[in-house]
């Protein structure tokens, strides 16, 4: 699952626009719009959703579900669960 949260943050980081990720996915423009609008997890046919996490990776940014570690190096990016303190546990 993706959230429209990570999705609107994913093309952020990436560096580029909707249309631009509507074109690399091959879906429409609106699609994207509906997606990034969606509450929570993005909705929609799963070949769609796929298209779109396919296109955000060849751009070289990987989508992090909760709890699943990353498999890759480099910069990122990961929410803090509600209620932790952002500081290191001792």
């Amino acid at each position: 699952m993706i959230t429209a949260a990570q999705m609107r943050a994913a093309r952020a980081l990436a560096g580029i626009d909707q249309k631009t990720l509507a074109e690399k996915a091959g879906v429409s423009v609106p699609t994207i719009q509906r997606m990034e609008a969606s509450d929570g997890n993005v909705r929609g046919v799963i070949e769609t959703l796929t298209k779109v996490i396919d296109a955000l990776n060849a751009c070289g940014v990987e989508i992090l579900g909760d709890n699943q570690p990353s498999t890759g190096g480099g910069r990122g990016v990961r929410l803090m669960q509600p209620g932790s303190s952002g500081t290191p546990a001792k």
